[in-house]
């Protein structure tokens, strides 16, 4: 069986690694954060599909430095040890009742950031469709506990109504775009939401 090219590392995995990241992704939230400004220290910040941890170690370590908190959530658990004393992690489903009231608890957010994807089964429609509700419900959370001028990013995949989404972003926040980081792999079909500002 010929294996798939995404069984060998790639540059930004190997890199990642280097660094002490669990997953190439960090470099995303990094481009994304270069050219947005998203995060500031001294944010609260609400991580959503955290695991395994890289976007939170990033947040933790390069944009807030000690200064800020972090609120991390996946039905996976996170891949750090230990856990930076900033970060509050809840294994569960954030949109269930039980893990929800714990957001909204120690709410509300600066930002919210989102590199959740769903179980892909290998069919596109399907794939995109979960994609889309996880968008969705990521979305809902920051109209509901997003500070005003606070800033979102979520992940989805094209093809899962991606212009809907982006559309009623722009309803929410007084910029909202879409990106597609240089460290997302070529055959990749995600993309990023950004959303800026979020209007008073």
């Amino acid at each position: 069986m010929a294996k798939n090219r995404r069984d060998k590392p790639d540059f930004f995995t190997k890199k990642a690694h280097k660094a002490g990241y669990p997953a190439r992704s960090i470099y995303k939230l990094e481009e994304i954060q270069e050219r947005h400004n998203l995060i500031k220290q001294g944010d609260n910040v609400l991580d959503v599909g955290a695991a395994p941890g890289s976007w939170t170690l990033y947040t933790n370590n390069e944009l807030l430095k000690g200064n800020g908190s972090i609120v991390a959530v996946d039905l996976n658990p996170l891949n750090l040890s230990p856990i930076p004393p900033t970060v509050t992690f809840f294994q569960g489903d954030a949109f269930s009742t039980e893990i929800r009231a714990k957001l909204v608890e120690l709410g509300p957010y600066d930002v919210i950031i989102s590199d959740a994807a769903p179980m892909t089964m290998g069919s596109r429609t399907v794939d995109t469709s979960r994609s889309e509700w996880l968008a969705e419900n990521v979305l809902q959370l920051a109209k509901e506990h997003l500070k005003p001028h606070g800033n979102l990013v979520i992940k989805i995949f094209q093809g899962g109504g991606q212009q809907e989404i982006l559309k009623d972003m722009k309803t929410v926040f007084a910029r909202a775009k879409t990106t597609k980081p240089k460290a997302c792999r070529s055959d990749s079909f995600e993309i990023f939401l950004i959303g800026l500002d979020k209007n008073v």
